[in-house]
């Protein structure tokens, strides 16, 4: 009767043994596949990690907590035959360290497992809790750092742009920007909208536009342009008449949700007025009445043509100054067509004809492919190394 009770606990205790084995074995993994997680996220990113990988990083250490001490309520429910309350109330005991002490296993092999399970699961715990202080801490210094680099970034522009709000408006405003190779700046307060145009490589303010010291932070005083794109027309007036305030000489384009607004932006400084809903209705009418116009305007807006429309001041020591149109290659070598001539009086010339002349200070409206445009904008800039392309006469 001894022997067969020596035998019985011999084979539980093997059976404990071999139960907190396998646990130990999970729970080293679980460690292993975390160091081995954390090695490759810092080495594919050695910059600062976005903010969606520090999330991650948070996530995973919480989900091996979870898995931590979901082994240990199955182990304790299956050795010691408590319920998955009981089981589920040792475990969060043991993996915290806090052990009341008024549940304990009664078994050889619930002892046995408990001892591996202390030591698996409070490791996986601490390196856990350790990892996510660890990144919380990294991105609070790194953000901070960001910060102050950013600082010195903006403080450097000169003859940039800004942009208040990026929603709905703002949004494709920051995508037409990048496109075109512009120094800017986004003001914005959302912390969802800021990620995105981080992401994007944007540099960003995280502050409220309407507020006289972030117009200043954004640098308005040497500033270019400014676009009011807030989705309030109020909070537009307002960012305009700073703004003008501040500079009275910056070009400001401002957003207006409703038509009465208008006039209200243009007196507190705006140069322009952009009612979405306006232009909307009058592009549809468009698609509906001339579907060919709007597919060509819409070919030249998206790029699909590789087209662009510039707009170029004609400068004092420029090459075209009082020169012909039909004397010059702008149409002959460049390919560009001018679509207007803007006196610097104000006065407009539609489809100027081969014998209009070219004034200084005058503003060519020109289409054509971005590279000659960007040969004429050295024209009429009068750049040195643009003489050798200048206008030619023609015999």
């Amino acid at each position: 009767m001894a022997l067969l009770q020596l035998q019985t606990n011999c084979s539980g205790l093997s059976c404990g043994l071999r139960f907190a084995a396998t646990t130990g074995y999970c729970l080293t993994s679980l460690q292993a596949e975390w160091v081995l997680f954390l090695g490759m996220s810092r080495s594919s990113s050695p910059e600062a990690p976005s903010p969606s990988g520090y999330q991650r990083r948070i996530l995973y250490a919480v989900t091996a907590v979870a898995i931590a001490i979901a082994v240990g309520t199955v182990g304790f429910h299956l050795i010691e035959g408590w319920s998955l309350l009981d089981s589920l109330y040792v475990a969060a005991q043991t993996v915290t360290t806090v052990g009341y002490g008024d549940t304990t296993p009664r078994t050889v092999n619930g002892r046995i497992f408990a001892v591996v399970f202390m030591i698996g699961g409070v490791g996986v715990v601490l390196y856990a809790l350790t990892t996510a202080v660890q990144t919380i801490v990294q991105s609070e210094i790194i953000a901070t750092l960001g910060q102050k680099r950013q600082s010195r970034k903006i403080g450097k522009m000169r003859n940039h742009f800004i942009v208040c709000g990026a929603g709905r408006v703002g949004s494709h405003l920051v995508r037409a920007l990048l496109g075109s190779q512009e120094i800017f700046i986004v003001i914005e307060r959302d912390p969802q909208r800021v990620a995105e145009l981080t992401d994007l490589g944007v540099a960003v303010l995280v502050r409220d536009a309407t507020l006289e010291e972030s117009l200043r932070e954004a640098g308005v005083e040497n500033a270019r342009g400014l676009a009011a794109c807030l989705p309030d027309d109020a909070d537009n007036v307002y960012v305009v008449l700073t703004a003008h305030d501040l500079n009275p000489g910056l070009h400001i384009v401002a957003r207006a949700a409703e038509e009465q607004a208008e006039a209200k932006l243009i007196r507190a400084g705006a140069n322009r007025v952009v009612a979405p809903t306006i232009i909307g209705g009058h592009r549809m009418a468009m698609a509906l009445t001339k579907p060919a116009v709007d597919d060509f305007l819409g070919s030249i807006t998206a790029n699909k043509l590789e087209l662009a429309f510039e707009q170029l001041e004609v400068a004092p020591e420029s090459h075209l100054v009082g020169r012909k149109l039909s004397e010059t290659n702008i149409r002959s070598d460049l390919d560009i067509v001018v679509v207007s001539i803007r006196r610097s009086g104000g006065e407009i010339f539609f489809n100027p004809s081969g014998e209009a002349t070219i004034e200084s200070g005058d503003m060519l409206i020109a289409i054509g492919h971005v590279e000659s445009l960007m040969k004429l904008t050295a024209l009429a800039k009068g750049d040195k190394k643009s003489k050798a392309q200048g206008p030619k006469s023609k015999v």
